[in-house]
């Protein structure tokens, strides 16, 4: 029978070589996970920077994540050139240039340089042009620096200093643009009219009306009223007007009543003929204004007979409705048909003018 051997404890320095044995054996088998040899090498090459080192870098992270939000939000100023701008993006709501006033500011920035930067926004990949930026405002500006360009051929003068805007919502860019302008030079009611049509076709607002209402939205209720003539105007004639600028307000009012009335054909037919100036292009469309005037205003309407003119007004018979600004208003029925009454200290003049053309334009043919 074997005899059994005797188990002994094994010293530290036994285990000390098993274990040496065992880790070179692992080793060269390849039973180290690539994974955990990749984060051993990253941690070591952490751990042999310094403090500083590592506090730089985050410092350095944290600036870029700064500059790249403040680009986002429309604060860095950046140098452009002028060829990647496209200037009509947005259709401008000044129409004309006064050469006096260029000349003056292409003057200063000659002397002075450019003191306000102009605004542009990133066009889309697929908008279908070369350029890469459309302009929000700064118009003027853009179109001073090249006919500096153009007149010296300075180097200076081929990029122009701007801000990239976010174009989150369109109708904040027509609003800001119509505020420049309004700000530096009184805009015409046809040029209101104009942009306030140009940004609803362009899908900033839903029709013209919320354009306008927008747009323009601290002006008079009979300032809109104004707005809207105009912007019938540019609807139907803007493509044969030659001088729409030249309209003043008493001739836009009438033209567009003209309007209303039908009369396009007729005024389209009249402006086919070239005008030589503001006041031969108002000669040619005047005629058929003055035709719509001249018409007999026709009451009868058909339907079914009219009940004696005696028949009292029923305002009794009416629930009237009281608004938050103090106005009420009844409704009534007589002879001639329905009536509305208004009623209270918040009445003017302007409002019932607005008021008047706004229910105009709920009766128009659609």
């Amino acid at each position: 029978m074997a005899k059994r051997r005797k188990l002994e404890t094994p010293s530290a320095d036994d285990l000390n070589r098993i274990e040496e044995e065992f880790r070179r054996e692992t080793t060269s088998r390849g039973m180290v996970a690539p994974i955990t040899q990749v984060a051993a090498d990253s941690a070591a090459h952490l751990e042999t920077g310094s403090v500083e080192d590592r506090a730089e870098q985050a410092r350095h992270k944290q600036d870029s994540e700064r500059l790249k939000q403040a680009q986002t939000d429309g604060l860095l100023m950046t140098e452009i050139p002028l060829d990647v701008i496209n200037a009509d993006a947005m259709i401008r709501d000044r129409s004309l240039l006064d050469e006096g006033e260029m000349q003056e500011l292409c003057t200063s920035i000659a002397a002075q340089g450019l003191r306000l930067p102009i605004e542009v926004f990133e066009l889309p990949e697929n908008a279908g042009s070369e350029t890469q930026f459309g302009l929000v405002s700064g118009y003027r500006r853009l179109m001073a620096f090249r006919m500096l360009l153009d007149l010296s051929g300075q180097s200076k003068y081929q990029t122009i200093r701007a801000i990239i805007r976010p174009r989150k919502e369109a109708d904040e860019s027509f609003a800001a643009m119509v505020e420049e302008n309004e700000i530096r030079a009184n805009l015409s009611h046809f040029e209101r009219g104009r942009i306030a049509v140009i940004a609803a076709q362009q899908g900033a607002f839903v029709n013209t009306e919320a354009a306008i209402n927008t747009l323009f939205a601290s002006a008079s209720k009979a300032k809109r009223s104004k707005v809207r003539s105009f912007a019938m105007i540019f609807e139907e004639l803007g493509d044969l007007l030659s001088y729409p600028e030249a309209l003043t307000e008493k001739r836009g009012l009438r033209l567009a009543a003209a309007l209303r009335i039908g009369a396009e054909s007729e005024l389209r037919e009249a402006l086919a003929r070239e005008a030589e100036d503001p006041e031969n292009e108002w000669a040619l469309v005047e005629p058929a204004v003055l035709k719509t005037e001249l018409q007999p205003k026709v009451n009868s309407r058909g339907g079914r007979p009219s009940r004696p003119k005696s028949s009292p007004v029923k305002w009794q018979k009416s629930s009237p409705l009281r608004t938050s600004s103090g106005i009420t208003i009844r409704r009534g029925e007589d002879a001639d048909g329905h009536v509305l009454r208004l009623e209270g200290q918040g009445l003017s003049a302007d409002l019932m003018e607005s008021l008047m053309a706004e229910i105009q334009a709920l009766l128009e043919k659609p």
